[in-house]
């Protein structure tokens, strides 16, 4: 048996044990889902622009590579990844710019 506790500002008849327990889920279902993506496949961490706009734009550009990525069915990203790598105009055709 392991013991775990939260902080919330709800009320303790308010702090149903399955809620919480979901809500602890959802937030690892965001740390694995998005996170892990950015800090591990697009190697969010290790870049090296650190002035002006310049790490905004990136991270609103792989944001855009990820969405686009998911929205035309990609479950693997690391995979599409290499996938619109390899094929030269693959990437248009994702953004609706070739056919």
């Amino acid at each position: 048996m392991q013991t775990v506790y939260a902080i919330t500002s709800l009320d303790a008849h308010d702090a149903d044990p399955a809620l919480l327990a979901c809500w602890v889920r959802g937030h690892w279902s965001i740390e694995a889902g998005l996170h892990w993506v950015r800090d591990v496949t697009l190697a969010e961490d290790h870049s090296q622009i650190r002035t002006a706009n310049g790490p905004q734009n990136l991270a609103a550009l792989r944001t855009l590579a990820l969405n686009a990525l998911r929205l035309t069915g990609h479950t693997n990203i690391a995979a599409g990844l290499r996938q619109h790598a390899r094929t030269p105009l693959l990437p248009l055709i994702t953004f609706g710019l070739a056919w």
